[in-house]
């Protein structure tokens, strides 16, 4: 039986739920069942060893967790005498039953069931009178480890997940991420590194410091798999959400993973993982979600710790919090001598140009710009993710750039790659295909230029559509046709979004107009500044200051001076603005003929009521 088939079969448990569980609320029932019968069946071939090894150390007063689970050959085990089949033997007791069998795992697996608060499910289940049925189906289904392997399972357990959250979709957003926006960030992710991953033996660490309930750290796991069979991804993930964190670590369990990896608690106020640091990371925190509950731990590490900590470049408003998680992600980071890392990470379009010269958010794109951290940024289509429509970006980090990409930062501008669902899932009405994230992993590995040229008929309909690389040909235009030119990838130095904020001062006049000096110190002689005319004018990076002001400020204010001690660096990532294109209205003759035929057919249907 495929993954699609045998999720379905377990997916269809939900049948004697319905009426006394709402639709949101079935996972809270199949997922922990369907974890507990893949670990009851995982244990099943060495239950009996187990029990006879865990009764020989009890009876030493030795403590018996390493030696079962060396008998297991697992690292987790089951020291009760029950398993499922047995639970079935006695149904005036399967309530307390499973209760006993779920305190014989150990301690790391007891406390998934914990979070997914599973006795509180059990108890709605008896009150049912549902709970020997539910259980009945899932010891039906065989899911031990010669009929299904653990990629398989992952997959099966994955696809549950996903029905989970579509159809919970008002919540889904807190701890889904779409399949196939992680699938672009993987890909963007590995792409770099393919010949290296691709060597026998490869052992990689991966995290997740939003980890949700685990698709980017599951995604990730099954592309290296598929890339190199023999390679090895360690995962490590961190989420705040309990139920979110009870179903990422019942994945990894799955997946053969070490859920000791998988951490409770807020990551920005508690990092769970201190001072480890990985080769790979992707994210996808929440958007626009303030800080304040945790601003006191924020702002002591800032000051306290300052580049010795994670939030040393700066602290953005407390409204939103999403560049936190980049910095926090940036502290993660190996060093470039031991190899480096990468980073993909999800951020609204605020964190690209909100905060004017040294706010908090211009001082952290200042740091990741001026210490060439950016590799990529890539606009994705509106309506993508479950709980908002907003434009999304997928920022591309690295400490180990390709030598062509020193330097420099490429923009691709993907808002336009995608198909309409079916079926719309809360939010989310579109989808990108596998045909869009090849090309946008194209665009992002050809690190090239790049124009979309659209060749359209005399009747305005579209005839052709292709990508083009700078330099290559253009279609021509058919007769009465048009060719529609945009811009999809663009490549930037890493200064050409910086700037400096200069104070332009004009002087403080006397009722006579003459302008007032200073009497004392250092202002002695000079012009006093008129606060009610001060203004200020944003100078590029790579141009020079003062023949800037020659030219654009002078001439209109010839008593004007700069005071230089305001000046201040800023960096903004103006992203439409560089992918703009400017369409010319049409033609007054053309806009008075299409005025009026539609004159004229509203009279004709004025006419046809009248008569």
């Amino acid at each position: 039986m495929n993954q699609q088939a045998l999720s379905s079969l377990i997916w269809s448990v939900a049948d004697l739920l319905r009426g006394d569980f709402r639709q949101s609320e079935y996972g809270r029932v199949i997922l922990p069942f369907t974890v507990l019968r893949r670990l009851d069946c995982v244990l099943a071939s060495t239950k009996a060893a187990v029990l006879k090894e865990h009764a020989s150390k009890l009876q030493a007063g030795i403590p018996f967790e390493p030696f079962v689970k060396r008998t297991a050959g697992l690292d987790f085990y089951n020291i009760s005498s029950l398993d499922m089949p047995k639970l079935m033997g006695d149904q005036d007791n399967i309530r307390a039953n499973l209760d006993s069998y779920i305190q014989g795992f150990a301690p790391d697996v007891r406390s998934i069931f914990e979070h997914f608060d599973f006795a509180a499910t059990v108890e709605r289940l008896h009150k049912a009178k549902l709970l020997y049925l539910v259980t009945e189906k899932f010891a039906a289904f065989d899911l031990h480890p010669a009929a299904v392997d653990n990629a398989q399972m992952g997959l099966v357990f994955e696809e549950l997940i996903r029905k989970f959250a579509e159809i919970s979709n008002e919540t889904a957003g807190e701890h889904f991420t779409p399949r196939e926006v992680i699938r672009l960030m993987v890909n963007l992710l590995f792409i770099e590194d393919n010949d290296g991953l691709t060597k026998p033996g490869v052992v990689r660490t991966m995290y997740d410091p939003t980890a949700g309930t685990g698709g980017m750290l599951s995604v990730a796991g099954e592309y290296l798999a598929e890339l190199n069979p023999k390679a090895r991804l360690t995962l490590f993930g961190q989420e705040l959400n309990a139920e979110s964190h009870a179903i990422c670590k019942a994945d990894m369990l799955i997946r053969g993973q070490d859920i000791s990896n998988i951490v409770l608690g807020n990551t920005l106020s508690d990092d769970g993982l201190l001072g480890k640091l990985f080769d790979y990371m992707l994210s996808n925190p929440p958007f626009g979600v303030e800080w304040k509950k945790i601003e006191k731990a924020i702002r002591e590490e800032h000051e306290r710790q300052g580049f010795n900590g994670r939030f040393g470049p700066g602290l953005p408003r407390v409204s939103d919090g999403s560049l936190l998680f980049l910095l926090h992600l940036l502290s993660k980071m190996r060093p470039a001598v031991q190899g480096g890392s990468r980073i993909g990470i999800v951020l609204n379009g605020s964190p690209l140009f909100t905060g004017g010269a040294g706010s908090g958010e211009s001082e952290i794109r200042r740091h990741v710009l001026e210490n060439d951290l950016v590799e990529a940024i890539v606009a994705l289509p509106t309506d993508m993710f479950y709980n908002t429509g907003i434009s999304t970006y997928v920022w591309v980090l690295s400490n180990r750039k390709p030598e062509d990409r020193r330097g420099f930062v490429q923009l691709i501008d993907a808002s336009g790659f995608w198909q309409k669902m079916r079926k719309s899932l809360g939010s989310k009405r579109k989808e990108m295909s596998d045909e869009h994230i090849a090309l946008v992993t194209r665009l992002f590995g050809d690190f090239y230029e790049a124009s979309q040229v659209t060749v359209l008929g005399a009747d305005g309909k579209e005839i052709s559509r292709q990508v083009l690389m700078d330099g290559e040909t253009h279609p021509a235009a058919p007769a009465g046709g048009k060719v529609k030119t945009v811009p999809i990838s663009r490549i930037f130095r890493n200064e050409d979004f910086g700037y400096r904020t200069i104070t332009v001062e004009r002087p403080l006049r006397d009722q006579q107009g003459k302008p007032v000096v200073g009497v004392k110190g250092k202002q002695k002689g000079q012009p006093q500044p008129d606060s009610s005319l001060r203004d200020t004018e944003n100078v590029p990076l790579s141009e020079d200051v003062e023949a800037y002001f020659k030219r654009d400020v002078l001439p209109h204010a010839p008593d004007a001076w700069i005071d230089h001690d305001k000046t201040k660096v800023g960096y903004e990532i103006p992203f439409n603005r560089h992918f703009y294109v400017f369409e010319p209205p049409r033609e007054l003759a053309e806009i008075d003929a299409d005025l009026k035929k539609v004159i004229e057919r509203i009279k004709a249907m004025i006419d046809g009521l009248s008569a």
